[in-house]
């Protein structure tokens, strides 16, 4: 690529008198200019600058292309699963169906696109619709020739068949045409007739032009010996047969027989009482000035070409091609004319230069589907090994890495561009990490499938980076559940910590946990920081004591209080859970867990103590902490009296 290899050249914009200047920003999918505002330091006021969109890659936006884009990314996933251990000839075989696979793709949603550009009643819609057909027109006939060429690398012989297949293919005016002949009350009378006929020869269609024939014959019964000659040498014309028994040389001899009798009826003037026969016979001899005086009929230089070699050449050889294509090129276009880009391309391809083809199809059309699939399907069939760019990357995997990154800017296409990220073993790996921090996380179940490609593909940096946006996001929403389960799974300590300390703060302030199926079925992830654990094992002591596990919501309450995981704020509401244990008829807390309650309530209280007046809280708050302390001291001094009892009662 031109324009890829070297540096691009500098544009100065000059500053207009009003000192605004003009920048750019450049994406995968468009284009953005921008007006910047250079004022001097006297000057006053202000002045907003608008942002232009210079161009957008439409396709993409486009519903019926998406299905183009869809349908060829399961066809090429396909590709790369072909076994590279495989014969020769069965990948061959697997190549060509592969090739006719995406051109049916390209040819499906060619013809859906002309279905609405003719229903439709805008005139804007109905030319942006035409344009799409023309591009995919030239894009199908573009790929064909690939195919026949390098693909299926026909040889002499076959070769011939597969390039009037591919003229009859993208010449289907001739058809149509004969409808309107058939379908008139006098089809032999109508002004296109003969014009169908020659097109039938032209495109060595001779049954349909013998059926046409007969036609006219039957209105001239005193020409009838003239039509039934024409009829056998139209009959009579051989045609390679690959699959028969026939050698080419034998082929040759035949055909070289026909064609002597064919010149010797245009010597001896055996239709020079009829100039429409006459013609005909002159174009199955190969005459050259007729050929070109049906320019209207061929309407392009390749259909000259196939045709001159049906005609002369029939043998070709693929390593003989440029030359005819070149001279017939020259011979069909005006000498004031300049080929069209498409011209470029296929005389290109007829020369077998690949990197050639692909390099004028980047530049010429409006997206890279084109040259990146076929490009790909090139190199499977390792026609593209000796080609690397100067930058590290071969063409295959540039041209996959610019196609997916234009993906990558659609809302829901980005998907596909990931499995091409995936088949670019040099740079997809690095390209993928970076297009899919833009992905805009919209929804929770959209971060999902992100955040599943991430992980598949051991992207640790990535996943965290979801993970956390993600728990900000239903942190400021109050959806603690949520964020605790983002952060959970970004293996974040710290949110992990902030989001527990929310959910305690939340319990004191309601009186009841939220989200206690999350809470409940945490496992091992609450082992991610203290504070998630101590929530854990909070919540685990409330079931205890709610199913009336006494012993055992004592034993973890004292546990949780001794072990000082607790934020300090938290631990008069552990002191206050214990008073409905302490306050039991049966004494649960031995005289030693009485005693390190106590502890721990002096120990809280010497630190209250020592905090300023009006600091923490209003002196109503105040007051509710000192009556907590007053029947905290009571119950425990009452649970260590019958306890001290109990316990000498036993050992007695």
């Amino acid at each position: 690529m031109e324009e890829l290899d070297v540096e691009p050249a500098i544009t100065n914009i000059p500053a207009a008198s009003d000192g605004k200047h003009l920048g750019f920003a450049w994406g995968p999918g468009d284009i953005l200019a921008y007006e910047t505002l250079y004022m001097a330091s006297s000057a006053k006021g202000s002045s907003c600058s608008f942002i232009h969109e210079v161009r957008k890659d439409e396709d993409i936006y486009s519903p019926i292309l998406r299905k183009l884009f869809n349908e060829s990314h399961h066809i090429f996933v396909g590709l790369q699963t072909i076994r590279e251990d495989l014969p020769s000839k069965n990948k061959k075989t697997q190549f060509v169906s592969i090739s006719k696979n995406y051109r049916s793709v390209i040819r499906a949603c060619m013809e859906e696109l002309q279905q609405v550009a003719v229903s439709t009643k805008v005139a804007e819609v109905a030319t942006q619709y035409g344009n799409q057909v023309s591009i995919l027109l030239a894009i199908e006939l573009i790929w064909n020739l690939c195919e026949v060429l390098f693909i299926d690398a026909a040889p002499a012989g076959p070769l011939l068949l597969h390039l009037l297949d591919w003229v009859r293919l993208h010449k289907g005016d001739v058809d149509e045409k004969a409808r309107e002949v058939l379908q008139s009350e006098s089809p032999a009378e109508h002004h296109d007739y003969w014009d169908v006929v020659v097109s039938y020869v032209l495109q060595g269609r001779f049954e349909e032009a013998r059926q046409m024939l007969v036609k006219q014959a039957t209105l001239q019964p005193a020409a009838r010996n003239m039509y039934k000659l024409m009829d056998t040498l139209l009959s009579k014309m051989p045609f390679y047969n690959p699959g028969g028994t026939q050698t080419l040389t034998e082929f040759d001899v035949k055909w070289r027989h026909w064609h002597e009798e064919v010149d010797r009826c245009l010597q001896d003037n055996s239709f020079a009482s009829n100039q429409h026969l006459e013609i005909i016979c002159k174009i199955l001899v190969g005459d050259e000035d007729t050929l070109l005086e049906h320019k209207e009929l061929l309407s392009t230089w390749y259909h000259f070409l196939v045709t001159r070699l049906l005609f002369c050449h029939p043998t070709v050889k693929p390593t003989e091609l440029h030359y005819y294509a070149q001279s017939c090129m020259t011979m069909f276009l005006d000498l004031r004319s300049v080929p069209e880009p498409l011209d470029s391309i296929l005389l290109a391809a007829f020369e077998f230069d690949i990197h050639q083809v692909i390099k004028d199809c980047s530049i010429a059309l409006n997206n890279w589907w084109f040259v990146a699939h076929l490009t790909d399907l090139l190199d499977h069939c390792k026609l593209l090994q000796s080609h690397n760019l100067h930058f590290g990357s071969n063409l295959r995997e540039f041209l996959l890495l610019e196609y997916a990154s234009g993906l990558f800017t659609h809302h829901s296409l980005w998907q596909l561009a990931v499995d091409y990220f995936d088949n670019c073993p040099e740079f997809g790996h690095v390209y993928l990490e970076l297009q899919i921090e833009r992905v805009p996380l919209d929804t929770e179940r959209k971060a999902l499938k992100v955040l599943r490609i991430c992980e598949q593909r051991q992207m640790s940096e990535q996943v965290r980076s979801i993970c956390k946006i993600m728990a900000m996001r239903a942190l400021r929403n109050n959806r603690l559940g949520s964020a605790l389960s983002w952060s959970i799974r970004a293996k974040d300590a710290a949110f992990a910590t902030l989001i527990s300390e929310r959910f305690l703060q939340d319990y004191c302030a309601r009186g009841t946990f939220s989200d206690l199926d999350l809470i409940d079925n945490l496992g091992p992830a609450m082992l991610l920081s203290d504070r998630l654990t101590f929530l854990v094992k909070y919540r685990e002591f409330h079931k205890l004591y709610e199913e009336k596990h006494f012993s055992e919501a004592a034993k973890l309450l004292l546990s949780l209080i001794t072990a000082k995981i607790a934020p300090r704020s938290f631990w008069m509401t552990l002191l206050t859970d214990a008073l409905p244990l302490l306050e039991q008829k049966e004494v649960i807390f031995s005289a030693d867990q009485t005693h390190e309650l106590m502890f721990c309530l002096e120990e809280l209280t010497s630190s209250l103590n020592t905090t300023a007046p009006g600091t923490d809280g209003t002196m109503q708050d105040e007051d509710i902490e000192q009556t907590k302390v007053e029947l905290l001291r009571l119950a425990l001094a009452r649970n260590l009296a019958m306890a001290i009892v109990k316990e000498g009662t036993v050992e007695a």
